[in-house]
Order: structure tokens, then C-alpha cells, then sequence
């Protein structure tokens, strides 16, 4: 492998990965794989440092791919705890609304607390380490602080595209066998309300649906919505109730951290389970290598999280490398077709990641 895409001039001035660099790496990585991913792993925090990287099997009785299998970390503290000592104020996320008007600046010090804060709610309405979550939510800034919140305490977070069916969040809240589920009075895109709320009244009268104990409500719009005394809690109101203070569960490297479902355009969706360790390593040094990352970079990728480039682009990938990540709720064309090049100015996003649809 010798050829690579003309990298212009002007990029080169500030590059930090250089060309004979990345051959190097490259060159080790497929040579030396167990030597290159255990010092890509050494890049996180580790409760309990791992002593193999990989153990395989392709035998059919015996089948198995586990990675740093011995090792115990923890997600959310790599994603924010491990930040505060040296740039607490750094902004962590910038949340950008479906209207201009509308824009909040987290910090890494201020999500760590609201995770926390969100982690400790959990817990108290009966969510402990491997049960299931479902989040069904706007592109709001609750929704990172749910994931992150679930991954500290070790829940396995199950995030469901807001645009989806009634039918389509049952079908997976069923397969999942979730204790709870996290969604908005309704969300906001492209200056139209999407009834969040409605819909999981609607799936969770459908059979299958019974594992769900409580339902938590971020309240984005302040529409009525029907509100099941027992069962559904508002998000601002339970966030009062508890501490600031989490120490993150330890995790096995293999433990699950979240399922996500295909979209079920070749069938019935699948649940796809990713592990802990392997997939931290991995979007951690994936993000930092491909986007050439800089400590004072603005980044911005304008997936949903209901996807997997929003798991690991938006919020995990960034967050472990100690990056700012804007959060997009809206679609480009609103209110005009200059929103994404305005919201680009506006920030002063240094890096844009993004797709042709």
C-alpha cells in the first residue's frame, strides 16, 4: 500500500498524523496487530488493566472474539471523568436547536454532574448493572446524558430512532426486555413537533411491551401529553431528587454496553450488541486517526444518535479523546438552506463530518 488520497497544502500546515507516519502504523497494525491495539488500548483508563488483547476461536462448537477480555474499565469515566483535572471548562458539547435561537454550551465539569445526577436516577427507579434501557428521544442534549448515565452504572442502552413507528419502538422494547424507557414530550424538526410521547403510549399498549416499569419524560415542547401516574416521571422533576455523585461501575471489557437494531429493510431487525472494551478502544482511535484531531478542534457530526455513527461519532469517539461535539436537533434545510454553513460560523466547527443525504 503506497498511494493515498493528495492531501492539499494547506492541510498539511497543521496535520498532525504526517504520511510517513500513518504508513508506519499501518504497517504495524497489520503485522503486529496485538502490539498495535494494546497500545491503543493504553490510551484509556483501565480500573483493572487487561493482560491479553485478543482471545479467539473460529472453531463451530467453541466460537468466540473477545477482546482485553480481562481487563475492567468503565465508558462514561473515560468519556468525562478522566477530563476534568486537566480542562474541566473545556466545552464538551454544544447543543444546537431546530431554531436558530436556540443553542446551550456543557461543559466537561457540567456534564460529568448531570451524568451523574441522571446515573443516581436510575438507580433509584430500580436500574442496575445489565439491565435494558430504551431511549426514544429528540436530538437534545438528555439524550447524551442518558447514554452516558447508562453506561456508568452499567445498563445496556437501547436508542431507537425518534422518527420510528409505535410498532417499531414496541418490537424492540419487546426484544430487549427493557425496565425503562427515556423519551420527550416531543421533539423539534424542521419547525415541526414530533409527538415522542404519544408513541410510546401507543407501543406500550401493545403485547410484549409489560418489562417497561417507568417511562421518563424530558419536557422540550410543553405540550399536554397523557401522563400514567405510577409509571411515567419527569425528567426535571426526578433530576432534583438525588446527589451529583457516581463512582462509575466497573465493566469486563466483554460486558455488553449498548444494543442497537438494524433497520429491518432485509427482514426483522436485529439487536446488535457491542461490548465494552473492544468498542472504546476502537471509535476512540478510529475518531482520533481519521479526523487528524486537535486538542483545540470543534467537531461536528451531523448524525442522529438513534444510529451507530451517532454512538460512536457524536458522543463516544469525541468525548474519549476529550473533544467538543456539537449536537445538531434540526435538518439542514431549516429555515433556510445556508442553516448547516451558519451553524458552522456560528460555533466555528473545525472539523465537519457528514454524508450527501
Amino acid at each position: 500500500m503506497n498511494d493515498i488520497y493528495p492531501v492539499p497544502e494547506e492541510f498539511k500546515k497543521t496535520a498532525r498524523t504526517l504520511e510517513a507516519d500513518y504508513f508506519e502504523r499501518y504497517q504495524q497494525s497489520i503485522e503486529q496487530p496485538e502490539e498495535f491495539w494494546a497500545a491503543e488500548a493504553k490510551r484509556l483508563d483501565w480500573i483493572k488493566p487487561f493482560t491479553q488483547v485478543k482471545n479467539t476461536s473460529y472453531d463451530t462448537d467453541n466460537f468466540k472474539i473477545e477482546w482485553f477480555a480481562d481487563g475492567e474499565l468503565n465508558v462514561s469515566a473515560n468519556c468525562l471523568d478522566r477530563h476534568l483535572k486537566e480542562h474541566p471548562h473545556k466545552p464538551a458539547i454544544i447543543w444546537e436547536g431546530d431554531h436558530p435561537s436556540r443553542h446551550k454550551i456543557i461543559s466537561f465539569k457540567e456534564l460529568y454532574e448531570e451524568v451523574c445526577r441522571f446515573a443516581n436516577v436510575l438507580k433509584k427507579y430500580g436500574i442496575s448493572k445489565g439491565d435494558r434501557v430504551v431511549l426514544y428521544m429528540p436530538m437534545v442534549s438528555e439524550a447524551a446524558i442518558a447514554m452516558l448515565a447508562c453506561a456508568r452504572i452499567g445498563a445496556v442502552h437501547c436508542v431507537v430512532f425518534g422518527g420510528f413507528s409505535p410498532d417499531s419502538l414496541a418490537s424492540r422494547i419487546e426484544d430487549s426486555q427493557a425496565k425503562l424507557v427515556i423519551t420527550a414530550d416531543a421533539g423539534m424538526r424542521g419547525g415541526k413537533q414530533l409527538p415522542l410521547k404519544e408513541s410510546v403510549d401507543e407501543a406500550l399498549k401493545l403485547d410484549g411491551t409489560h418489562s417497561v416499569e417507568h417511562v421518563i419524560v424530558v419536557h422540550r415542547t410543553g405540550n399536554p401529553i397523557h401522563f400514567q401516574q405510577g409509571r411515567d416521571l419527569w425528567y426535571h422533576e426526578v433530576i432534583t431528587e438525588v446527589d451529583e455523585i457516581c463512582p462509575p461501575e466497573p465493566m469486563n471489557a466483554e460486558d455488553p454496553l449498548f444494543i442497537l437494531y438494524t433497520s429491518g429493510s432485509t427482514g426483522k431487525p436485529k439487536g446488535v450488541l457491542h461490548t465494552t472494551g473492544g468498542y472504546l478502544v476502537y471509535v476512540n482511535s478510529t475518531f482520533r486517526e481519521v479526523f487528524d484531531l486537535k486538542q483545540d478542534d470543534i467537531y461536528w457530526c451531523t448524525a442522529d444518535v438513534g444510529w451507530i455513527t451517532g454512538h460512536s461519532y457524536l458522543l463516544y469517539g469525541p468525548l474519549s479523546n476529550g473533544t467538543t461535539t456539537l449536537m445538531f436537533e434540526g435538518v439542514p434545510q431549516y429555515p433556510t438552506w445556508a442553516r448547516i454553513g451558519h451553524i458552522v460560523d456560528k460555533h466555528n466547527v473545525t472539523i465537519l463530518y457528514t454524508a450527501p443525504t
